[in-house]
């Protein structure tokens, strides 16, 4: 894959601008549109053009395995710590008014807690998903370098 030098220089100038997206994306969701899964969604599409166009084995070591399997659990951690310390705040479960001082604020800060660790685990999975089926059939896709 070495000869494809615009597809490479291209790559490296957008996959920033796809993370800066995703951040825009996750941090702008409870206000519009969006959220922590199509944040999580562009930020593992950012991930995916990278192992298309540098490689699976960069690929993984840009991003291991251990990495990916942390990101799910700890993902999924994240949103159900959040509305296990509603009910430890003597609340319902994913009712975020205690978390702040004001029931708007708490509902705010719950709900960025929450698109943050659906955004993780989002990407996590993704791009173990990728992982998995780009390393079955490594000529089929002609992943390596």
């Amino acid at each position: 894959m070495s000869h494809h030098l615009i597809v490479r220089v291209v790559s490296k100038l957008l996959i920033p601008f796809i993370l800066l997206f995703a951040l825009y994306v996750q941090f702008h969701g409870d206000f519009g549109p969006g959220g922590g899964f199509q944040a999580g969604v562009i930020f593992a599409s950012a991930f995916i053009l990278y192992a298309l166009v540098f490689g699976l084995d960069n690929a993984r070591r840009v991003l291991p395995e251990w990495v990916t399997r942390a990101g799910i659990a700890l993902g999924v951690l994240i949103y159900g710590g959040t509305g296990v310390v509603g009910i430890l705040l003597g609340h319902n479960y994913l009712d975020y008014s205690p978390l702040g001082s004001t029931a708007p604020l708490g509902q705010h800060i719950g709900i960025s807690v929450i698109e943050f660790g659906v955004g993780m685990t989002v990407a996590s999975v993704m791009a173990t998903i990728f992982l998995a089926f780009a390393g079955r059939n490594r000529d089929l896709f002609d992943l390596e370098e």
